[in-house]
C-alpha cells in the first residue's frame, strides 16, 4: 500500500497501483458535455492529472 497527497492535500491511500493509474487516467478526460459545469470540469480535470502525474511517478 501507498499513500498519495492529492490536490487538496488529503492523503489517500493505494492499494492496487496499476488499478489506480487506469482509473485516474480516464478520470482525468472525462468531461461533461453541458457547458455549465465547464468550471467543474477544470477543477476535476486539474484534480485528477495531478493525481494521476503522481501515480505515474511512483512507478
Amino acid at each position: 500500500m501507498v499513500i498519495v497527497i492529492d490536490f487538496a492535500g488529503r492523503p489517500i491511500r493505494v492499494r492496487d497501483l496499476e488499478a489506480a493509474i487506469k482509473e485516474a487516467n480516464i478520470f482525468r478526460r472525462r468531461y461533461d458535455e453541458d457547458p455549465r459545469f465547464a468550471a467543474l470540469d477544470k477543477r476535476l480535470r486539474a484534480y485528477w492529472e495531478d493525481f494521476y502525474q503522481k501515480l505515474i511517478a511512483l512507478t
